[in-house]
């Protein structure tokens, strides 16, 4: 792709947000307008602006600053500089009373291109009738545009649904214009992400990969400071992983069963799995792997939907496992293509699921049955573990003074959540998108009284209708709205 194409591109969806600040409101007559367009034009943060977020509840899961039933969080700059039971501030204020404050949630695993294929095949009973859907069908077809649609959407509906950071597994990244696309999508966007560059799992492509990592280092990231970071994304291979840490980058690993932890021994055997590394799914694996993520002090996250939607595994996601060794593991969604894109579900499947197991194990006859989580474990794994698995534990997944401003405000005065006589439960338990009033990113507003700040969808459904097209026609797809299984594509 031509620098002038992807100007062209990246100049043409920010001229339809932009429009979209003003034109799409439908509130310009309102202060909530007045605040919505402020915010899209904050397109970076000056270190002296402050806001002051007033009178709500705060679950700060950070065990100094603990938690209030009703206090005020400062934000200066990019960073939370106090939080306290009353702040008296010469700042921007914003009304948190009848809500809750917590931290961003944080997807752990995300493949973010796959976006306009949301729910193409919500039956999918297995992992071939995913890939069917996916890396053998329409895969192959991506353009950059479609990259750039696919990543745009992924991150909007991140920030839509209180998700503040996620780890883009990039795994059809088929040319360098096509990884330029992702990464200027996400960067678009205002979430923090780690983008994590991997290669397509079928149909041509040009071979460009791993050895472009370097480029893409050079050419986005610079700075460690900056909302969107680098990783590479990799089976437990021996070159790549080398690739990856001489430019000093983090890995992600799919990794699931005995023939994956085989593939893993020698490399742990030579001291090549460490704090650097995070593996997805983590189901079906042996004792001895468990003792290598120990040993090494690796991040897991596991998947409460996905294991159970495509079969992966033992069909049960790897809480439970985690737990018993010790490990708080992150959470991720996938992918969108049978399921929502929101961590609320995530959170009420993993509690579900390992409350299930424990019960069943109890009915069973075990005389040493798990415990049952509690609502604070779960919305550590989604916050916290969540954090530690981007390796963003010093900026991100708690409240506290010093980190980086990354939070979420949740409306409990909605018809769905009032009365709210438990905090952690009512984020956990309860709340979904629609509660989601305010999303804050390194200082920056991108979701305000329910409304994702400069978004116009008007505009963006045209991209990504045009996008969705070239895929079904390219790949011969004749669209069935109500089809149980997706055909098989070529």
């Amino acid at each position: 792709m031509t620098r002038d194409a992807r100007i062209s591109r990246r100049g043409a969806i920010k001229a339809t947000l932009a429009a979209g600040a003003v034109a799409g409101s439908g509130l310009s007559r309102t202060a909530a307008a007045d605040d919505l367009r402020r915010f899209d034009r904050q397109q970076s943060i000056d270190p002296k602006s402050r806001i002051v977020l007033k009178g709500g509840t705060i679950v700060s899961m950070d065990d100094k600053v603990g938690d209030l039933a009703k206090g005020d969080v400062l934000i200066e700059g990019t960073k939370i500089s106090a939080i306290a039971p009353e702040i008296n501030a010469d700042a921007q204020v914003i009304d948190a009373l009848d809500c809750i404050v917590a931290p961003g949630l944080v997807d752990c695993h995300r493949h973010s291109w796959e976006a306009q294929l949301r729910r193409i095949n919500p039956n999918s009973p297995t992992l071939a009738d995913y890939m069917n859907a996916t890396h053998q069908s329409f895969a192959k077809f991506y353009r950059p545009l479609d990259h750039y649609v696919g990543n745009y959407l992924t991150a909007m509906g991140c920030i839509d649904a209180g998700v503040t950071c996620v780890i883009d597994n990039s795994h059809n990244s088929r040319s360098a214009a096509h990884s330029d696309a992702a990464v200027e999508a996400l960067f678009d966007s205002g979430i923090r992400a780690v983008h994590a560059s991997g290669p397509p799992g079928a149909g041509d492509w040009d071979h460009q990969w791993p050895q472009d990592l370097g480029r893409l280092q050079r050419k986005y990231f610079s700075s460690t400071e900056q909302l969107v970071t680098l990783r590479m994304f990799s089976g437990p291979i021996r070159e790549n992983w080398a690739v990856a840490r001489k430019l000093g980058l983090r890995i992600t690993t799919e990794f699931q069963g005995p023939q994956q932890a085989a593939l893993l021994d020698p490399l742990a055997t030579d001291k090549l799995v460490g704090p650097d590394n995070t593996f997805n799914h983590c189901g079906a694996l042996p004792e001895r792997t468990w003792q290598i993520f120990l040993d090494s002090g690796a991040n897991i996250n596991v998947c409460p939907r996905s294991d159970a939607q495509y079969a992966l595994g033992e069909g049960v996601c790897a809480l439970q496992h985690a737990w018993d060794h010790g490990i708080k593991p992150g959470f991720s969604v996938d992918n969108e293509t049978s399921y929502s894109t929101d961590m609320f579900m995530e959170m009420r499947m993993a509690l579900y699921i390992q409350r299930a197991v424990a019960h069943n194990r109890r009915f069973q006859g075990d005389q040493n049955p798990p415990k049952p989580l509690m609502v604070r474990d779960v919305l550590y794994c989604a916050t916290r573990g969540g954090a530690h698995c981007a390796g963003l534990d010093d900026k991100i997944g708690s409240l506290a003074p010093g980190k980086e401003a990354d939070l979420i405000v949740i409306r409990t005065d909605d018809i769905n959540l009032y009365p709210s006589n438990n905090a952690v439960g009512t984020v956990v338990q309860a709340a979904e998108r629609s509660n989601v009033d305010t999303v804050i990113i390194g200082g920056r507003v991108r979701k305000y009284r329910g409304r994702v700040v400069g978004l116009d969808m008007v505009g963006l459904k045209a991209m990504i209708d045009e996008s969705r097209n070239h895929l079904f026609t390219a790949a011969g797809y004749k669209p069935d709205i109500f089809a149980e299984l997706l055909p098989k594509l070529s």
